[in-house]
């Protein structure tokens, strides 16, 4: 009679095996498609398990708090090959992890457009960048471009940012705050100047209930499209329902009061968004509008509050590292003439210091650590095949750890960014992005 060691040792067996057949299976039924030979110009990698493919492993490198082991995992498997296959997000897709093969997909219009994953497109808006067709999403671009980072608008931002830091500063060293969780303080305060600058004032309720919407939102972009109760995607199509009602609600008393002739004492975003319009007089519809609204208010509600709660960390963590950000703040208020209220985007400018802690912090963290891409056509990249309709993911994160771009890549040290005052990049590099 067989000992339960030999049992042990069938059992262990039988499950690799039935894992490397289901493997197998699974990436047949997904490339055979291509034929013989377009799948022998594939890159390494392997296709997982059916519906959840690498999903498991990604999650897990995450949430263990080692999110280079999923990368890492390929690269001790397959080699430094720069580019992998493997099943993500619903859909066939090619991880691309080394500067170079990011910068050419990155400059490939004509084979490469945007191919974001389903729960991201639903959940912010199907009429936002993330799918616009080329031509559209430049149209988009140029019709933003001014409303949101123009040296006006910039300019008619600046004294509720300062009165709004200066106020929740105030507020956190009180007696009466007492201990605070700060990462929450940081998103709802960048959330009220975000909301203040796209939607002007909100009361104090509505600002929460929105902010829990973004939060919900924002949980469900991340995560698979399973529409059903208890899984993230299905509270952010909830989530997203809310903020539609609500910016639509704001969007129609805009466009009546406009239509009676009464104008609003205090511009913000969604007004200057209103009355954009293109060369061919073309406005943005109530649509557009609102996908726009949503994609800019989840991205800035989040990155804003983790750059700063990072770089604060960073600052905290090295005492001389803040001495020399401390001091740049000082002379440049020193600077400001007493005729001049508050601080202006020239004393911005003069930030150099600031400006590479937030760029290393961008770099370090990584909270934009991958983007979406899609094959409209068969193209080749370090020698290997993107087959038509396969997502491209670009890994950042990858190139920003990988120690022959950035050398030492754990060390967080500002000065590596000092050879770039004048903001160009070397050419193996990519800047970080928030």
């Amino acid at each position: 009679m067989a000992g339960p060691g030999l049992w042990a040792v069938v059992a262990a067996v039988l499950a690799v095996a039935i894992d490397a057949i289901v493997r197998r299976a699974h990436g047949w039924a997904r490339e055979s498609s291509l034929g013989a030979r377009r799948r022998a110009r594939l890159p390494p990698g392997d296709m997982g398990w059916p519906v959840v493919g690498a999903m498991w492993a990604f999650l897990w490198a995450f949430k263990s708090g080692n999110p280079d082991s999923f990368i890492d995992s390929f690269i001790r498997r397959f080699g430094r090959t720069g580019v992998y296959r493997a099943f993500m997000f619903s859909s066939p897709t090619i991880l691309v992890v080394n500067p170079d093969a990011c910068k050419r997909v990155l400059m490939d219009d004509e084979s490469i457009a945007e191919g974001w994953p389903r729960a991201a497109v639903e959940l912010i808006g199907k009429k936002s960048f993330l799918t616009s067709p080329r031509e559209e999403h430049r149209r988009l671009r140029k019709l933003t471009a001014a409303p949101i980072n123009g040296f006006d608008a910039l300019s008619t931002y600046l004294g509720f940012i300062d009165r709004t830091v200066a106020e929740t500063l105030r507020r956190w060293s009180s007696e009466a705050a007492g201990e605070i969780e700060f990462l929450t303080e940081m998103r709802r305060m960048t959330f009220k100047i975000i909301v203040q600058i796209f939607l002007t004032a909100a009361d104090d309720a509505t600002m929460l209930a929105l902010e829990r919407s973004y939060t919900d939102l924002n949980y469900g972009v991340r995560a698979m499209a399973i529409n059903l109760p208890g899984f993230a995607f299905h509270k952010a199509l909830k989530a997203r329902k809310k903020l539609v009602s609500v910016l639509q609600g704001v969007l129609n008393e805009r466009r009546a009061a406009g239509a009676k002739g009464h104008p609003r004492s205090d511009t913000d975003m969604m007004d200057r968004l209103i009355e954009a319009e293109d060369e061919h007089g073309r406005r943005l519809d109530d649509e557009e509008i609102i996908d726009i609204l949503i994609m800019y208010l989840n991205a800035g509600h989040e990155s804003s509050a983790h750059i700063a709660m990072w770089a604060t960390l960073f600052l905290q963590e090295n005492p001389e590292m803040f001495a020399k950000a401390k001091a740049e703040q000082e002379e440049i208020i020193r600077s400001i003439p007493p005729t001049q209220k508050g601080i202006s985007l020239r004393d911005f400018r003069k930030m150099e210091y600031l400006s590479q802690v937030i760029d290393e912090t961008l770099r370090f963290v990584n909270i934009s650590f991958v983007s979406f891409r899609e094959a409209t056509k068969d193209v080749f990249v370090n020698g290997y095949l993107i087959p038509k309709g396969w997502k491209v993911q670009l890994w950042y994160r990858s190139v920003h750890m990988d120690p022959e771009v950035y050398p030492d890549p754990k060390k967080f040290n500002p000065s590596r960014w000092e050879a770039h005052k004048d903001k160009s990049k070397l050419p193996d590099q990519i800047p970080p992005s928030p």
